[in-house]
């Protein structure tokens, strides 16, 4: 951290090119939820955004879901749920990871900020019944904690559509825009839409963060870059940092131990952590700076592995041709169990997912976040392979033949019976949300056999800046940093090293954003 002349010195020298009451860094479900609140509550608001397009990793959810326990909109559609409840099962999986009263403050907090929102008739929410990822917590529910941004239809607004980053297709696939906002896009869309009521927003794209303005001992700016110079934005309340991950950043991602590479991550290219860089230097004090959101990923032909769910048949085998894993198990927890025999040196990358013909050669993968290229470009580039018998695919993907079949062969008799004696799969409500009522045991045999490649993927990472309950940046010591929030994925997440249920990290974005700018408005 500067010593105190020269946070002075540094404060004194600055032109300011721009003063607002608060100053907040990203787009995404933070940045957003942040702005609109400083807006609402009267004060002058400057939001950056480092890309040419709003949104940030939020805008790639499919879901733009939140996961905010006994909110009105479930109160609305006949949710019996309780805070009570809500915090036991969050206590017992977090466990004592994170503070427990950052945990109780995410908790008890979704359900204000959803009532503050609705009294906004472009904030509008719907119920999305999504189960919670620890079927076997106590007070995990089956129906979920889990609400989503009703779509919205844009056609007439093209400027808005285009402004505001994803999907995944249009991105890496060259897509047309669809004329519907849904998921993160949607929720991002009704921001940016509910703040252009406010005459006291400026929003600017293509605006990175470059460093924090202290003055004794107190954060008073910033210095963005924008068309190859720089500015300096001087913040009167506070700044607030919501600006996503590092997860598109190798040299971070390499420098803390996280796992996989930014290729593979699902994070926008802008999230190269400039913001927690920021706050390390005025004396910011970090947590779980190893940790992602993790997820199998599907791998691509443009070798990338992206975040896929919806499995509605197939088997995960490593390379000694063995089943290892519930494979309808929420997508953190897969990629968390992936890691770890990694680390252990009893995997290798990549692994592959073995399916029979039912439903033909595309693999039954229901939701791939990026969209399948054509069969033909995957069987080229050697992702998906295809023979008559399991030990002429076992040939093709490098496993022993003889260990294939009897893995398929036992996975045959569980889904025989119905029991899958070895992972338990079906055993807990995530795993039967894709089977359209059906078994979670579905028999591969039905030939031609067929594999596709899969390697780890992320949605961001979630090691971050330490924060108090309302977002304020905590130094070494503990410490507020006066003028300084976090939220998002640029806090270190409340949920520490786990994934409770869809809809945390857009939430935990959006409700400490929300806080903190409540908080500076006090200042």
């Amino acid at each position: 951290m500067f010593h105190r002349t020269e946070q002075r010195k540094a404060s004194s020298m600055v032109d300011w090119a721009e003063e607002c009451d608060v100053l907040v860094v990203g787009s995404g479900a933070g940045g957003c939820c942040g702005a609109y609140t400083a807006a609402r509550e009267g004060l002058s608001v400057t939001l950056v955004e480092a890309s040419e397009y709003y949104g940030g990793t939020t805008s790639y959810s499919g879901g733009g879901g939140v996961w905010f326990p006994t909110n009105a909109v479930l109160k609305r559609a006949g949710d019996d749920d309780t805070i009570e409840d809500a915090l036991e099962y969050y206590h017992a999986v977090v466990g004592d990871r994170t503070p427990r009263e950052l945990q109780d403050a995410y908790v008890r907090g979704g359900a204000p900020l959803i009532d503050y929102l609705e009294i906004d008739a472009d904030l509008e929410f719907v119920p999305y019944p999504w189960p919670d990822y620890f079927g076997k917590a106590p007070k995990a529910r089956a129906e979920g904690r889990h609400i989503v941004p009703k779509p919205l239809a844009i056609a007439d607004d093209p400027e808005l559509n285009e402004s505001i980053r994803g999907p995944l297709g249009r991105e890496r696939n060259g897509d047309a825009l669809p004329d519907m906002l849904i998921g993160g896009r949607a929720l991002v869309g009704r921001f940016l839409i509910a703040l252009r009521k406010f005459p006291n927003v400026q929003l600017h794209r293509n605006t990175p963060l470059e460093e924090l303005v202290v003055e004794d001992g107190v954060v008073v700016g910033a210095i963005v870059s924008n068309g190859g110079e720089r500015r300096a934005i001087r913040a009167r309340k506070g700044v607030v940092l919501a600006a996503g991950g590092f997860d598109q950043n190798d040299e971070m991602r390499g420098k803390y131990g996280v796992p996989g590479a930014a290729r593979d991550s699902m994070g926008p290219w802008s999230n190269l952590g400039k913001a927690h860089q920021a706050g390390i230097a005025v004396g910011a004090d970090v947590d779980l700076m190893g940790e992602a959101w993790w997820s199998p990923g599907l791998t691509h032909p443009d070798g990338r592995s992206a975040f896929a769910l919806c499995f509605t048949a197939g088997i995960f085998v490593d390379q000694d041709g063995n089943r290892f894993t519930n494979e309808y198990a929420p997508y953190d927890r897969l990629g968390r169990e992936i890691i770890d025999r990694m680390n252990a040196g009893t995997m290798t990358l990549p692994f592959w997912m073995i399916y029979d013909d039912s439903n033909g050669e595309v693999p039954p993968v229901g939701a791939t976040n990026v969209p399948f290229s054509k069969t033909e470009e995957y069987v080229e580039k050697g992702l998906w392979k295809s023979a008559d018998t399991l030990a002429g695919l076992a040939e093709q993907i490098g496993v022993p033949a003889a260990a294939l079949e009897a893995t398929v062969a036992r996975f045959n008799e569980f889904a025989a019976k119905g029991v899958d004696d070895d992972f338990g799969r079906g055993d807990e409500p995530y795993d039967l949300a894709f089977t359209g009522g059906g078994s979670a045991l579905v028999p591969v045999e039905k030939g031609p056999f067929h594999a596709a490649q899969f390697g780890i993927s992320d949605l961001g990472t979630k090691g971050g800046l330490k924060t108090d309950t309302v977002g304020r940046v905590l130094d070494t010591a503990g410490k507020p940093i006066a003028g300084l929030y976090a939220a998002g994925n640029t806090m270190a997440a409340p949920s520490g090293t786990v994934y409770p249920g869809g809809g945390n990290p857009i939430g935990a974005s959006a409700l400490f954003a929300h806080l903190a700018v409540k908080d500076a408005a006090t200042r």
